[in-house]
């Protein structure tokens, strides 16, 4: 595939082109295209939300520059806000030129990737690539003509993490894979510390420059017309270079991979280190590009090391042209030694930058009156005077002449390189994607590992089916705000996927739900987590109603955004998703607002999600009394002199908190008459409630009694201990039951 690595953009900005389309059955085919990492994500879904949602999420987590849509009212009124829509023509998403395009893009041969079956099922999201790479074509002036073998969602380093973190992983041998990279870079110093080296000799933008000889421009008719780009071809040139301080960083990173042991890394070392097309093309590329040459980040080093990039005697009209580029700098600094002689300026410095190119530097405490009238562009710049003069403007432009007369000259040197290059494209693409995942495991993953203490992370398991059972617990950021942060304890099951979780304002319920949270990212992106033991199920949704707040820009009060937040999870709730509520129902009557909360939670119920509900409405642990399958937590508060002591402590069961809104009222300032009224009814309420609770209790015995019993067997099915452990917990478990008492 080729296109020009100009199209992608720079700094921060979007390099994504993404295409939707949809049918009258509500499918949605998605085809997003990354102009800086030559990458192509193909996907294809129902539309469950009327507003839109997923669609919005997905649009959402790629942030494209442009989404092109079909002339479909429906999809791009309900898509508005999200991104700058382009129409183009229904015969543009063609998924018969789509299928044909993705199969010249992707490996030589498509079933590797499983292109047969996109093109027999997901047509939507190849009507999609279709008109995707055709607006690229027209409107980016680029072309597609090579291939690339490998089809990821994004490939600069940073960007795979935040994708890794947006879209965990759900396959458990992927999933595992890491975790055995992970658990070698732990034991082994020596490599995790060679790695670290090693991956320090790669350029930071590498990654991006590896997919941007992906690109090729459009020969234009009149292209002799129009002027000399400098800028682009400096920007090849450097790319170029970049390419080659990469090339030759492979030899150290394969001495230090050698002695992996791990399958991900022992695949790393055999695709990259041990593949001759990388020495192949390093010979190529040191055929022409001088042995010298590296990559730098200083301004003028850079500018000079890619004047000099080709070896000298390659083209005589470039030589010619370097030469008046060190002619005209040598003048600049002997411009500047005179004038720290003539002006008796002694710290006068001459730096460089891309922009103005060079210019002075002078210390005001150099300057007795005023700069001498020689200087122009006076400028202060703190303790210091940037200025310029008309000698030094004069060479500045003679210069950049000269500078970018040898750019020009060593792209047409670099033509022949380039397209040789462009052969084996697909090595590069692979390169790029094995440093990005290299970056996260080590410099992500093992490096925030290695900085806690020993046994502060611990490896999690995974099952199919399984719990979710977590041990000590800890929130990965606030633990390291503050150094006596609680851990606390999880377990769901399917005999228990309910959690009820209340206390307090302020003691920890929040915290704790995204602790959770981000305890099963972690896991599922292959990391450690802050505890000392998880054991979970991998789960294929993390569903979250976190925070309440308005939409105005939506029309939305405080409890429509809530139900609609509500409405969207319970419209695509799998059994095998995650569900976090911190409160629902506050916002309206509290009779309305527990009947909607006790509703939701029987409907989750029922669906055999693991769900975390924390909630202030006490009303809601009769639940606990009915259903079996929930399970009440309280965060442990102490009630001393009407003041609430917070201990962040998790414990089984509900404890009742007398009256801590109350107490709260009271530190606000409301009168103590009020006070006492508030008392009074609220004890009636309390009263009223007990009985009530005590009445289930006694009704749903002999079920509470079974579904435990189905609980512990469950939970010794998935055990790892050894016979006689379960032997003697089975009998155990015999004897309560018997005796209607389950410790």
């Amino acid at each position: 595939m080729e296109g020009d690595a100009a199209g992608a953009g720079g700094g921060d900005r979007s390099s994504i082109v993404i295409g939707l389309i949809e049918n009258r059955a509500k499918e949605v085919g998605v085809a997003a295209f990354d102009l800086r990492s030559a990458s192509l994500h193909l996907s294809q879904y129902i539309e469950t939300s009327c507003s839109y949602h997923n669609t919005k999420t997905l649009l959402h987590f790629y942030d494209p520059m442009v989404a092109i849509v079909p002339p479909n009212k429906t999809a791009a009124d309900g898509m508005v806000g999200v991104s700058e829509l382009i129409t183009m023509a229904r015969g543009c998403f063609d998924d018969t030129k789509g299928a044909v395009m993705v199969k010249n893009l992707s490996a030589r041969d498509p079933s590797a990737l499983g292109l047969d079956t996109y093109c027999k099922q997901y047509y939507l999201c190849l009507a999609a690539a279709s008109a995707t790479i055709k607006w690229i074509e027209s409107e980016r002036g680029v072309t597609f003509n090579g291939s690339f073998d490998h089809m990821n969602i994004d490939s600069t380093r940073t960007r795979l993490l935040r994708a890794n973190l947006l879209q965990p992983l759900k396959d458990i041998q992927t999933i595992n894979t890491r975790l055995d990279c992970l658990d070698e870079l732990m034991s082994n110093e020596e490599l995790f510390f060679g790695l670290t080296q090693g991956l320090r000799k790669f350029p930071k933008e590498s990654d991006k420059v590896l997919c941007h000889f992906c690109f090729k421009p459009k020969k234009d008719t009149d292209e002799v017309l129009k002027p000399a780009n400098g800028r682009k071809s400096q920007g090849l040139i450097s790319d170029i270079i970049v390419l080659k301080t990469a090339l030759d960083a492979i030899p150290f990173l394969s001495k230090v991979l050698r002695g992996a042991k791990s399958f991900l890394l022992r695949n790393i070392y055999q695709t990259i280190c041990e593949n001759p097309k990388y020495a192949s093309m390093r010979k190529r590329i040191g055929d022409v590009i001088d042995e010298d040459v590296v990559h730098s980040r200083a301004p003028f080093v850079t500018c000079t090391q890619q004047c000099f990039a080709i070896k000298a005697g390659i083209d005589g009209l470039l030589d010619v042209a370097r030469r008046s580029f060190c002619d005209t700098s040598e003048a600049i600094h002997n411009l500047a030694n005179k004038y720290r002689e003539d002006f008796k300026l002694p710290n006068l410095k001459i730096p460089y930058n891309n922009r103005l190119g060079f210019y002075f530097i002078v210390p005001q405490k150099d300057i007795t009156e005023r700069l001498p009238n020689k200087f122009i562009q006076v400028v202060r710049h703190g303790k210091n005077v940037h200025c310029s003069s008309l000698e030094l403007a004069s060479l500045n432009a003679r210069n950049k002449s000269a500078a970018a007369e040898c750019f020009l000259r060593t792209e047409l040197c670099l033509e022949g390189l380039i397209n040789e290059i462009r052969e084996d494209i697909g090595i590069l693409t692979l390169l790029a994607e094995v440093l990005c995942l290299l970056d996260m495991l080590v410099n992500s993953f093992a490096f925030t590992i290695s900085t806690k203490p020993v046994d502060r992370y611990t490896r999690p398991e995974f099952t199919d089916d399984g719990p979710m059972a977590i041990n000590a617990g800890r929130h990965p950021i606030l633990e390291s705000l503050h150094n006596d942060f609680v851990p606390n304890n999880l377990f769901l099951s399917e005999a228990s996927n309910m959690v009820l979780v209340m206390g307090p304002n302020m003691s920890g319920k929040s915290t704790y739900l995204q602790q959770i949270c981000l305890i099963v990212i972690l896991a599922q992106i292959g990391c450690y987590v802050p505890a000392q033991f998880a054991s979970l199920r991998v789960v294929d949704r993390v569903f979250t109603r976190i925070g309440t707040g308005d939409n105005v820009e939506n029309n939305s009060s405080t409890f429509m955004t809530e139900m609609k937040e509500t409405a969207f999870i319970m419209q695509n709730v799998s059994s095998k998703s995650l569900i976090v509520v911190d409160e629902l129902g506050r916002a309206t009557s509290s009779s309305d607002g527990l009947a909607i909360a006790w509703s939701c939670c029987e409907y989750l119920l029922s669906t055999k999600a693991y769900t975390v509900f924390a909630t202030h409405m006490e009303s809601l642990s009769e639940l606990a009394t009915i259903y079996p399958n929930v399970k009440i937590l309280h965060f442990e508060v102490d009630l001393r002199n009407d003041r609430l002591d917070f201990k962040f402590r998790l414990k089984d069961g509900v404890r009742k908190v007398p009256h801590y809104g109350l107490l709260l009222a009271k530190v606000a300032g409301l009168p103590s008459s009020v006070i006492d009224t508030a008392a009074s009814i609220t004890s009636r309420i309390t009263e009223q409630e007990m009985v009530r609770k005590d009445d289930n209790c006694e009704q749903y015995r002999s079920l509470q009694m079974a579904y435990q019993v189905t609980q512990r067997l469950i939970c010794l099915k998935q055990s790892n201990q050894g016979d006689d452990y379960i032997r003697e917990a089975l009998q155990n478990l015999k004897d309560g039951y018997a005796a209607g008492r389950l410790t």
